[in-house]
């Protein structure tokens, strides 16, 4: 808290965005991280975790990881930022359209605002039309096209950007309709995760009629991947759900917690990208690039992802039998290496609150309103003792609260 007050003097608001403490469980939650070394972290006052946040995503591999700090260290000896791209930039590309099964080029971005954006930018070039359509509730960036209701934005700022309700493939093929073939782009997550609730999966044929319904009327499809890219399949979350698009982005967990983004797409598209004009100083930094080669190369070597599923299923299975013990009733929702979790008919998340701040005490970060994520350094003895900590948490709800 001392730090936090410090903060304030010279940082608006202490800390920005979604990590400011009012996001998760102040006074029970850590303000300030140390350190971290696999599925553990550390916080400025030395209280250690298990931690099922993974910097929001990025940690895949554990932090501190030996294969990708040794390639950063490598190439950082070299240099860092220099005047043009390196060899690295060349090696990831092509790693990139090796790994994503729809890829046959990729850019290279810092976070995924960049490279959502650019995605429709190239849409937008490739179709010579205006319009994106989004699933209400999503999240897409931080940039100003996709984050209406928040502060310095302006209509015109999100004038062409329309919304449907995920899932619902009829008002998404109306709303095509009403834009009279001005529609650029339909960007999507795989699957939806809105701010502030449970995790919703696509219902059986939604894929599939969204793919016709782009194809039908020649609007470029983007999965933004993002957040779910390489817990679900390596080769793209689209693979897990069963969907081609036409452009992905990904970046969170692609370098182990190194800042980079891409947008990778089908060579339809490639021309159109070579238009959009897409550049920034830190974009060729080398030591990020090598560390995503890393990243991607130790993924596929140690088959991460099953791993990842199954300790998700575990961690799923354990918590709903828990809360059954104690006559509770939650909902789990997402995929299992990304799980989420809610009480029932709870809209104001007081018993969330209450949930995530004990375990925070008992040394285990599980979110109160964010999904959580599994890495590959995590472990059933982890899976265990947070299922420990979560039947302690339950019987205090529970105690609070009442069934």
């Amino acid at each position: 808290m001392q730090m936090f007050q410090r903060a304030t003097k010279v940082i608006p608001g202490g800390i920005p965005g979604h990590k400011n403490p009012a996001f998760a469980v102040p006074g029970s939650f850590p303000y300030f991280a140390k350190r971290g070394d696999g599925c553990r972290y550390w916080d400025v006052d030395d209280n250690e975790y298990i931690d099922f946040l993974c910097g929001y995503g990025p940690i895949v591999l554990g932090h501190n990881h030996p294969a990708v700090e040794a390639a950063a260290e490598e190439q950082r000896r070299q240099g860092y930022c220099f005047n043009h791209p390196t060899e690295r930039t060349v090696e990831l590309a092509e790693k990139m359209v090796e790994t994503i099964s729809i890829a046959d080029w990729a850019v290279f971005g810092r976070n995924g605002s960049d490279v959502t954006t650019y995605a429709v930018q190239v849409a937008r070039e490739f179709t010579q039309r205006r319009k994106v359509l989004m699933a209400k509730g999503a999240y897409h960036g931080s940039h100003a096209w996709c984050t209406p209701g928040h502060g310095g934005l302006i209509e015109e700022d999100f004038h062409h950007v329309l919304t449907f309700t995920y899932n619902n493939a009829d008002e998404l093929a109306d709303l095509v309709k009403r834009c009279e073939g001005d529609v650029a782009a339909v960007i999507l997550t795989p699957y939806h995760h809105p701010a502030f609730g449970g995790s919703i999966m696509p219902v059986p044929g939604f894929w599939n009629d969204v793919m016709r319904i782009c194809r039908e009327n020649g609007i470029v499809l983007i999965s933004d991947d993002v957040r779910a890219g390489f817990r679900l399949d390596l080769r793209g979350s689209h693979e897990y759900f069963g969907f081609k698009p036409d452009l992905a982005t990904y970046s969170k967990a692609m370098a182990n917690g190194y800042s980079i983004s891409s947008c990778v797409g089908a060579k339809e598209l490639k021309n159109a990208a070579s238009k959009v004009f897409f550049t920034g100083s830190f974009y060729t930094c080398s030591t990020e690039i090598a560390a995503a080669i890393a990243c991607l190369k130790t993924l596929k070597e140690i088959d991460a992802v099953p791993y990842m599923l199954r300790l998700g299923e575990m961690l799923q299975k354990g918590l709903k039998e828990r809360a059954e013990k104690h006559g509770l009733q939650i909902a789990l929702s997402g995929p299992p290496s990304i799980p989420a979790m809610t009480f029932a008919n709870e809209t104001n998340f007081l018993r969330m609150q209450r949930f995530s701040g004990e375990a925070a005490k008992r040394g285990v970060l599980l979110h109160p309103h964010h999904n959580w994520f599994i890495c590959a350094a995590h472990t059933e003895a982890d899976i265990m003792r947070a299922l420990d900590v979560a039947d302690e948490c339950f019987a205090v709800v529970k105690a609070e609260f009442g069934g």
